[in-house]
């Protein structure tokens, strides 16, 4: 449930417009001032378009390309699969955690903290799998043939959970051991389009060198594949978060029918994503497999620790001037294996920021149970995330625009330390409704547990609109975070290991997962009130050292960006 950002502006350069435009300088209608995207293409200027220099690049307005065909299939079958994704997770802790019949919703009765238990360990291994699907798909099988093998896996997962969910199937003692079956299918399913997705979607837009092209008014600009690509990923965050309102309708479907009713919704849209991408097959971009560098990366690292320990004496330059000794890698894979390793030490301090998101899914949706519901779903309040980055967004983007036409720095290492400040927020408010529940009649501490509750039937006497704003601040909170984390990793990454640190990215939340299990014993009341507050404690603290330690990489992230086209460049003066 995340929303895009805004494309950033280069640092130094006034640019608040994402495309080319065309207006009418004489005029002072509103309509003349109406900007309209204009094809690249379609500028036939003399020399133009052509390689634009150094300096150019530093001083022009930078606008995004068109997004081609392919890649806005591409977003839409993604959206698809998270509408399925969100839909099917969303029901999963009323499912685990309450019996049949109960006043919330369920089906198996496990209890909350073996139910978040479960929840955390399907999290865990959905994550841990994308490596294995990275390496294949990098070697073997390509992006797409192993996006659409994951899809198979993952639509058998959810085949399982629907069958399993019936009446028929509950009453024969089915559920927990088809859970079991769907978790499995559906994390390997998810882990391999973690793995996949992402360096595909970049695929679609086959990232040209900076461009230089004259507007109609006689504006220089320069067409930056770099911002494109962001925006391509923004894009799909955008419609991820439309995607992600599937939950709405699954927890409403889940309450006034059953629990089939929600997963059956689910694996029809599954299905149609897996027909968008097989109809669409002959206009989407595949590149095939080049094999995976990780072995010559290991031996770059192997060679730099034998020459002291710095990359830098790992270059063929060094190693045939120093020792006469000729590797089988050049210079310019080592300074692309250095900045995918800046990447991968940014991506591993997303641990902790997993783990606030992931309450989301199971803790939280404990804590709407707890509180008068007023009819609606206490596994649906989780949506307002979705709805939350949908009304945030705009202020964000207005606020990229702000601080671009003013030429204010705000680079990736400040907005994923932003990002974690936000979500330490979030989880100090969860901590504060979770003390006004404890604080509130009739069962106080122990919510819907004691006689007075009537066998669970009465809440606590608080209003559950008072846990909104968890949901809107953890959405500002991913609206920083997660864009900015497929961006620095698709951009940051050496050419043919791009899908190897996606996968890392994954690993990290698998990671916070892991450690959501470990904090599972104390995710009962009322210990649960204190593992909110050292999570928002220790998220606060690791935005300061996260700032602190990497601060310095946004002061060369446009020479990072700029890494792949130097050669241009250079040709271009």
């Amino acid at each position: 449930m995340i929303y895009p950002e805004a494309v950033d502006a280069q640092p130094g350069v006034a640019a608040d417009k994402e495309n080319i435009t065309r207006s009418d300088p004489t005029s002072n209608s509103i309509a003349a001032k109406t900007e309209k995207t204009v094809p690249p293409h379609t500028l036939e200027w003399g020399t133009y378009p052509r390689d634009a220099t150094e300096g150019e690049i530093a001083t022009l307005r930078h606008v995004t390309d068109r997004i081609p065909l392919a890649a806005w299939i591409v977003i839409l079958a993604g959206a698809a699969e998270r509408a399925t994704y969100f839909g099917v997770i969303a029901p999963w802790q009323n499912y685990m955690q309450n019996p049949r019949g109960a006043a919330i919703p369920g089906a198996l009765g496990l209890g909350q903290s073996m139910a978040t238990n479960i929840f955390n360990a399907f999290f865990l291994f959905s994550f841990l799998t994308p490596m294995a699907f990275a390496l294949l798909s990098d070697i073997y099988s390509g992006r797409y043939k192993s996006l659409i093998a994951g899809l198979a896996i993952y639509l058998v997962g959810c085949l399982l959970l629907l069958l399993t969910s019936l009446p028929v199937a509950l009453d024969h003692g089915a559920g927990l051991p088809g859970l079991v079956l769907a978790m499995i299918f559906i994390g390997l399913g998810a882990g391999c389009i973690r793995a996949t997705y992402f360096p595909f979607l970049g695929d679609q837009y086959v990232q040209k060198k900076p461009q230089l092209l004259r507007h109609k008014n006689g504006e220089h600009v320069i067409v930056d594949g770099t911002r494109t690509l962001q925006l391509l990923y923004n894009l799909y965050y955008w419609f991820t978060n439309i995607a992600a309102l599937s939950t709405i309708v699954t927890t409403f479907l889940e309450k006034e029918v059953d629990f089939w009713a929600a997963y059956a919704l689910c694996t029809v849209c599954l299905f149609v994503s897996i027909v968008i991408l097989i109809v669409f097959a002959e206009r989407i971009v595949k590149v095939e497999p080049q094999g995976n560098n990780l072995p010559l990366a290991i031996k770059v690292g192997l060679c730099a620790a034998r020459s002291g320990w710095k990359l830098d004496h790992s270059k063929q330059s060094y190693q045939t001037v120093q020792h006469g000794v000729t590797v089988p890698w050049s210079d310019k894979f080592v300074d692309e294996l250095k900045r995918g390793l800046i990447a991968c030490r940014v991506i591993v301090s997303y641990l902790i920021f997993y783990l606030c998101v992931n309450q989301m899914f199971n803790n939280l949706v404990s804590q709407a149970g707890q509180m008068n519901l007023h009819g609606i779903p206490n596994d649906m309040i989780q949506a307002f995330s979705g709805v939350a980055c949908i009304l945030i967004g705009p202020v964000i983007q207005y606020l990229y625009s702000f601080l671009a036409k003013r030429r204010i720095a705000f680079g990736p290492i400040a907005r994923i330390a932003v990002a974690f400040f936000f979500c330490g927020g979030a989880m100090a408010y969860a901590a504060g409704v979770q003390k006004l529940i404890y604080n509130t009649k009739p069962c106080y501490d122990q919510p819907r547990a004691c006689p007075a509750s009537e066998d669970g039937r009465l809440p606590n006497d608080i209003n559950v609109w008072v846990q909104i704003p968890v949901y809107f601040v953890l959405a500002v909170g991913e609206i920083f975070g997660f864009v900015t984390a497929s961006e620095y990793a698709y951009s940051k990454a050496p050419p043919d290991m791009k899908t190897i640190v996606q996968a890392l990215v994954q690993l990290t939340a698998c990671v916070g997962s892991a450690l959501g299990m470990a904090l599972s014993p104390v995710a009962k009341d009322p210990d649960v009130l204190i593992m909110y507050a050292c999570i928002a404690g220790v998220m606060v603290l690791a935005a300061v050292l996260f700032y602190w330690r990497f601060e310095k990489y946004d002061k060369i992230d446009e020479e990072m960006n700029q890494m792949d086209f130097q050669e241009t460049v250079e040709s271009a003066r």
